[in-house]
């Protein structure tokens, strides 16, 4: 157990560093740079491009710069090129509001699709089935940021609803409990909007796997014997569905640092996913290559999780 889990955390090391590697390449070996961004600035002179050049060490050849940038994130010195801020603080900011969207986006997918799916499965070709079937592939077949904009549309100019932002402008003079639901509304729009697409396509992987599972010998066995339904479905049929889930949970974990670019720019919520983006136009590589850095060490780690759970998920498979 020691060995096996020793060689899986020295082989994802390993490969957080190639993968840290080849983001550098591929970031620096991009077009332009950011001391680039802003070229008909009257103001940017060539010994002002020089400065910038030097202190953010652009000047240096490119493994260089990954040794600095290293050598600066391990010591928390690491700084933007944009505003000169601590590039882990302002990633540690915009993680937490992008926390609480993500937490209700996932626990709304998760909590939604898995009932929808299972009794989709159970009562195959009937009306409902054919309805959610009908409903989910609308959901995936259209954009989430046209639904996104119409909901918009429709709350704003119809309803007077604001629902852009984390808050309201000027909730703050109100009451702690109106500030408090003003806060939830806020949040519960854009994470309802999230939620919409993984609802549809989680809800169809459950079904299909529901069925598939439905028609093994075990489960046969089980009504053979004459047990109630739901110890049929939920103690043996749901067990043995869920195990595709489990590698699909521990993938999660890179949504915390990854979020949703587009929902976060449709609402204008100041998370890590609309940071990332502002990163890209700005070509700040310190944000770009930190966030990427810790979505890949996340997806690792989520991948390792996976790998442990499917192990005591599986009653076929011995622990490692």
């Amino acid at each position: 157990m020691l060995g096996w889990l020793a060689r899986n955390l020295v082989s994802r090391l390993l490969l957080l560093v190639v993968v840290s590697v080849l983001a550098h390449a591929v970031v620096h070996l991009a077009p332009g740079e950011a001391s680039e961004v802003d070229p008909s600035n009257p103001r940017m002179k060539p010994e002002d491009v020089a400065k910038i050049r030097a202190a953010f060490h652009l000047d240096k050849p490119i493994y260089l710069q990954y040794l600095y940038w290293v050598r600066d994130l391990m010591t928390g010195r690491l700084t933007s090129f944009k505003d000169g801020q601590p590039v882990l603080s302002r990633i540690w900011e915009r993680f937490l509001n992008s926390l609480p969207l993500f937490v209700l986006s996932t626990v709304v997918i998760w909590t939604l699709s898995f009932p929808a799916g299972i009794y989709a499965a159970l009562r195959r070709g009937s009306l409902y089935d054919r309805g959610a079937t009908v409903v989910a592939y609308l959901l995936i077949s259209v954009p989430s940021f046209f639904f996104a904009y119409v909901l918009i549309l429709w709350l704003v100019n119809a309803l007077g609803v604001p629902v852009i932002g984390l808050r309201t402008f000027g909730a703050e003079a109100a009451g702690a409990f109106t500030r408090a639901m003003d806060a939830l509304w806020h949040l519960a729009i854009p994470s309802l909007m999230s939620a919409a697409v993984g609802i549809a396509i989680l809800s169809r992987y459950v079904r299909a796997q529901m069925l598939e599972v439905l028609s093994f010998d075990y489960v046969r066995t089980a009504r053979a014997k004459g047990l109630p339904e739901e110890s049929v479905i939920y103690d043996h049929a749901l067990r043995g569905a869920l195990l595709p889930f489990v590698t699909m949970f521990g993938l999660l974990l890179p949504g915390l640092i990854g979020g949703s670019v587009i929902i976060e720019q449709i609402f204008a919520w100041p998370g890590i996913g609309r940071l990332s983006y502002d990163a890209i136009l700005a070509r700040d590589y310190p944000i770009i290559l930190t966030v990427n850095f810790f979505a890949a060490a996340l997806t690792l780690i989520g991948t390792f999780l996976s790998d442990l759970l499917y192990a005591w998920a599986d009653p076929r498979i011995n622990a490692p």
